[in-house]
């Protein structure tokens, strides 16, 4: 398996209109392998961050089984614009998918949707916005984005949820594997959000 930090920008897979993808940089990776390495969860264009690749087919199935059953443990860093309701806590909430002809389509929360936990702790503050630290518990589309507009504090940048125009502030900051030998990765920041998370008291 590969544990890499996937730039913000750059979606997983190539869409229907085409353009640079993590799929072009596969062949890179594959370190003498004839597979290619495939991703074992998802992890969206404008997030930054840890992505877990399987290098053979027995390891993309392990790897997919941990991620399927939550037992893959994720810790995302976010830059909202407000602040949560308290300074941690727990949202749970069910998500939908929702589409528009004029918006597209979108997660919104449903009684009808499938069910999703995350949890979040507040680790600083400025001038109107939040630093968090988000744990979700299930793996929903749209999940950590869907579940901070909820709480009346969109991620900053994420023009479909509430929280402006720019890059979007959400980073997958941290991958736990409980492997033989467990498996753990943390990713650094990336440029764009250093500016906020300073401001809301982080420091290198």
């Amino acid at each position: 398996m590969l544990v890499i930090d996937k730039p913000a920008g750059l979606p997983v897979h190539r869409g229907p209109r085409g353009g640079p993808s993590i799929e072009d940089w596969l062949p890179a990776l594959a370190f003498g392998k004839r597979r290619l390495p495939q991703p074992a969860h998802r992890l969206d264009a404008d997030t930054a961050g840890c992505l877990v690749l399987g290098r053979t087919k027995p390891a993309l199935a392990a790897l997919g089984a941990l991620f399927a059953s939550g037992r893959a443990e994720k810790t995302y860093w976010a830059v909202v614009r407000g602040a949560p309701p308290a300074a941690e806590g727990e949202v749970s909430a069910p998500l939908l998918k929702r589409s528009t002809a004029r918006e597209g389509w979108r997660m919104v929360v449903d009684p009808e949707g499938q069910a999703a936990l995350t949890g979040w702790r507040t680790l600083g503050s400025a001038g109107g916005l939040a630093w968090l630290e988000l744990r979700p518990r299930t793996g929903r589309t749209h999940q950590i984005r869907a579940h901070c507009a909820h709480l009346g504090c969109p991620v900053l940048g994420d023009a479909r949820y509430g929280g402006g125009d720019g890059a979007m502030h959400l980073l997958a900051r941290a991958i736990a594997l409980p492997l033989d030998p467990p498996v753990a990765a943390t990713a650094p920041p990336p440029g764009h959000m250093r500016a906020a998370l300073a401001a809301c008291g982080w420091r290198a």
